[in-house]
């Protein structure tokens, strides 16, 4: 690991308090903000637990294909970036634990990267590489499953394949957006301060997390795509796994990871939602007769019927 110019800096670090409740309203309002610009959805107790989730398009001419994947982006852009103009009252159960979560780690950022995690660059470096070993498998994840839909007809599987790689799309425009925002310094950098506004930090800062938002970005795409429950768990387990060597790596702070992951999950979560035409339920109808549940629906399925 190579070694990194210390900058001193005469004052006291700006360590983002007064930000946490908008970086929770950026991240807990792009439900709102997509369900303004789709369908009503059913007041069901499926969609009371998420954060205004919108009902799927079930329009012929809104079919997922990748010729439609650029329209869908500057939509999907479009919600995001508007989102924090439509919080309502309901909305404070998602952002204050978000806002509580992330003024913590923010306070504790510089302990915890100085004094917890390790310092060996050995250490550091194998948990880096690891990181870009998980993050380069969920990239190549709606290839593989978007290429099987391709070769086997599936048209669920190539519709999983094309939303996925949209959310991770997505996913890089925000994080990058953020990113020239924020100018936080990494935790090798000034002794672990993690400064916000810093012109060191240059265009690949700190906050948030890349590797992070992207990795549960695809996690919670195809999660909702294919909600088994061990599906979830590998999905969820690969992107924590991001999450987590991101910091041994001493490449990011805890709360660059928290604010990456709430942001991608939503993400992925609602560009599934807005665009999908193959539900759970729809998709076990057509594809298998074995009678099985939705949830337990496996993430590579053949069709059974012509």
């Amino acid at each position: 690991m190579q070694d990194y110019p210390v900058v001193a800096h005469p004052k006291r670090p700006f360590r983002l308090f007064s930000l946490a409740p908008l970086l929770a309203a950026l991240a807990f309002s792009f439900g709102p903000g997509v369900q303004a610009q789709t369908a009503s959805a059913p007041n069901t107790a499926e969609n009371a637990s998420l954060p205004d989730a919108p009902s799927p398009h079930l329009s012929s001419h809104d079919d997922v294909t990748v010729r439609r994947v650029p329209r869908n982006f500057l939509e999907d852009q479009g919600a995001i970036w508007t989102s924090p103009v439509r919080l309502r009252a309901h909305d404070l159960k998602w952002i204050v634990p978000l806002a509580a979560a992330t003024g913590v780690a923010l306070g504790t950022d510089h302990y915890v990267m100085t004094q917890v995690v390790s310092q060996n660059p050995s250490f550091n470096q194998a948990s880096i590489n690891a990181s870009n070993v998980m993050i380069y498998s969920l990239v190549a994840t709606p290839v593989v499953v978007y290429g099987f839909g391709h070769f086997q007809q599936d048209d669920h599987a190539r519709e999983a394949g094309i939303l996925t790689a949209e959310s991770m799309l997505d996913g890089v425009v925000v994080e990058q957006g953020l990113k020239l925002v924020f100018w936080q310094e990494r935790p090798y950098q000034d002794k672990g301060r993690g400064s916000f506004f810093q012109a060191i930090a240059g265009v690949d800062s700190a906050f948030p997390s890349s590797h992070t938002l992207i990795a549960f970005s695809a996690a919670s795409a195809l999660a909702e795509e294919y909600p088994s429950r061990w599906t979830q768990i590998v999905l969820y387990t690969g992107a924590s796994g991001v999450a987590i060597t991101r910091v041994l790596g001493q490449d990011h702070f805890p709360a660059d990871v928290l604010v990456g992951g709430a942001l991608g999950w939503l993400i992925g979560h609602n560009v599934v939602k807005r665009h999908r035409h193959h539900t759970p339920s729809e998709h076990i109808a057509v594809t298998n007769s074995s009678g099985r549940s939705p949830d337990r629906r496996p993430l590579f399925s053949v069709s059974l019927v012509p």
